[in-house]
């Protein structure tokens, strides 16, 4: 297998899921200072925007999560 090919599938490996799940927990902490800068100026418009996105968030952290799980032992890595 090329390092090409193994590249390419890195974002189905474990490791990649993984990477993914990382870079959406730190979407998570943005929104949470989103949230914290709506309440405080008082923005119900900002407000609701923060919250969808992190409905959008965790929505994505639910899938990558059961992709996860599906995954098993069929790493693309591994060969």
């Amino acid at each position: 297998m090329s390092a090409l090919t193994k590249a390419k599938g890195f974002k189905k490996s474990r490791s990649g899921l993984y990477v993914s799940m990382a870079t959406s927990a730190f979407g998570a902490v943005g929104v949470y200072k989103q949230i914290k800068k709506a309440r405080g100026d008082n923005d119900t418009l900002r407000l609701l925007d923060a919250v969808v996105t992190g409905a959008a968030v965790v929505t994505n952290l639910a899938i990558l999560y059961r992709e996860l799980k599906r995954l098993g032992d069929d790493d693309v890595l591994l060969g």
